[in-house]
């Protein structure tokens, strides 16, 4: 996914869950928890707790599909 394609999906939203958050860097939503398990975040971002449910920040996940667009 790149950034526009970001965009389109967070629909002006601060966070995504963590179904979206995989969707965005093309990961499984049970990927993204087991690394959030074992490393206390995953790909580098630790999200936000809300009512028992995971919030990643999408200006994280924005830093971090820039930089895998650089790296390409």
């Amino acid at each position: 996914m790149n950034l526009s394609e970001l965009t389109h999906v967070a629909h002006g939203r601060d966070h995504l869950n963590t179904r979206e958050f995989g969707r965005a860097i093309n990961r499984d939503a049970q990927t993204i928890r087991k690394n959030l398990c074992i490393e206390g975040a995953a790909y580098g971002i630790r999200p936000v707790k809300v009512r028992g449910r995971l919030l990643w920040p999408v200006a994280a996940i924005a830093a971090l599909l820039a930089a895998e667009e650089l790296a390409a």
